[in-house]
């Protein structure tokens, strides 16, 4: 089901049909007024009631690993100490805007969520953890605009994320907001049990508490009338690339990728692949994304998943080894440095990846940073080189023939243009 379109977070929006979060008003409703006409108040509800309402809807969480947000509420409960609750929107992958058009155009209905899994857990602090293309400062003052309003039970603080792509891993952002550095941790124990202060901490992504907000105010069967039966209500996607409209967009689960692209304006030029689920997801060829539906059981099999819904389309004339190496090499940058997996480990595969894309080689570079790559996945402190080492294998496996070529010492891309956006460092 198409929702909305945007081609810029701060441009006007069209309007497909009605949905959750884009619709049906176009109006933007950063404004605490423009969010009480649209939705009104949120519903006075119990933790029983709001924990119910998560369980009932089937709502997982839309920050990439799609963990059901009712578990997660039941082990906050369950551990002992006073609960802190977090709303994720750091948005690390480079080619992901959803959050921040959430946060930009619907903040208060991401602080209702918020408010909502304050209740549910009984926490007696609230943070809005976010980036830096998010503006703050006006952030803020919704959030005292709410506090007159006597709409927050629970005050709401806005922390600003460092500039990387770890940053937002749920370990990495406990420990910014408990005074350390935005790194990630071996998790154990879990941040449900130890978070923020050694205390029970709940993190949600911004889209998932945004959803939880309409829950309450429609009810589980209204979601559950929205995608499929095992994935139920609906996803925001950030389409880019080779699409005539690149911007936001919501359909629900289950929606066949090619409406995707179609949503879009449809392809700007022949494709070739199809990156799905971000830096840490997984490249499709044309065909593949073509015949597949958005919803983890029939991406399974391919490998795949909807991961953090980024879409970007590769057109025939780029080359997917380029690209592939640019984005590893970023990553090899955005290591936090602490395992030896990330490094050693994939500073060296960038390495290789990057002498292959530029002057070629033999068939013995290719061995190795496959054989490194066994070596990094599942020792790190978090699941960066897995990832990385998901989004190289599976570019590998696309661009097998532009990888033949290269080891021959040609290229058959006619253009240099790129495609996948790499932040500039500051």
């Amino acid at each position: 089901m198409t929702i909305l379109f945007d081609r810029d977070v701060q441009a006007d929006i069209e309007v497909a049909t009605r949905g959750a979060l884009l619709g049906p008003t176009p109006a933007a409703q950063r404004e605490l007024r423009a969010h009480l006409a649209a939705h009104g108040r949120i519903p006075a509800m119990d933790a029983r009631t709001v924990l119910q309402l998560a369980t009932d809807s089937g709502l997982t969480g839309h920050g990439g690993a799609g963990f059901p947000l009712y578990r997660k509420l039941e082990a906050v409960l369950a551990a002992r100490g006073r609960a802190i609750v977090v709303a994720n929107g750091a948005e690390g992958e480079p080619a992901s805007t959803k959050d921040r058009w959430l946060l930009t155009r619907r903040p208060h209905l991401v602080l209702d969520g918020l408010q909502l899994v304050a209740r549910a857990t009984k926490a007696t602090e609230a943070y809005l953890y976010v980036n830096d293309r998010v503006p703050v400062a006006a952030l803020t003052a919704e959030l005292a605009e709410r506090q007159r309003a006597g709409l927050d039970a629970v005050s709401v603080t806005v922390v600003a994320a460092p500039e990387a792509f770890i940053s937002g891993e749920e370990s990495a952002l406990v420990s910014h907001l408990s005074g350390g550095s935005a790194l990630p941790r071996f998790k154990s124990p879990r941040v449900t049990e130890r978070g923020v202060r050694g205390r029970p901490t709940l993190v949600s992504n911004v889209e998932t508490l945004a959803l939880l907000a309409l829950i309450a105010r429609r009810g589980a069967a209204w979601f559950r009338a929205m995608g499929t039966a095992d994935a139920p209500g609906t996803m925001l996607l950030s389409v880019s690339g080779a699409v005539r409209r690149p911007g936001i967009i919501e359909v629900g689960h289950g929606t066949p990728l090619a409406d995707v692209l179609d949503i879009a304006g449809g392809p700007s030029a022949p494709l070739q692949a199809v990156l799905l689920g971000g830096y840490h997801g997984t490249w499709l060829t044309a065909g593949e994304f073509a015949n597949a539906k958005l919803s983890r059981s029939d991406l399974s099999p391919l490998g795949a998943s909807p991961g953090a819904g980024v879409v970007v389309a590769l057109a025939e004339g780029a080359c997917g080894l380029a690209e592939i190496s640019r984005v590893i090499s970023y990553l090899a940058q955005q290591s936090a440095g602490q395992c030896g997996p990330c490094l050693n480990g994939l500073p060296r595969i960038a390495q290789q990846v990057r002498s292959l894309a530029l002057k070629g080689g033999d068939r013995r570079v290719v061995n190795e940073m496959l054989r490194l790559g066994t070596i990094v996945v599942g020792r790190g402190a978090c699941h960066h080189p897995d990832g990385s080492m998901r989004f190289l294998r599976s570019g590998l496996r696309v661009f097998e023939a532009e990888v033949e070529l290269h080891l021959a010492g040609r290229c058959s891309r006619t253009f240099n243009d790129v495609v996948l956006p790499i932040p500039v460092a500051r």
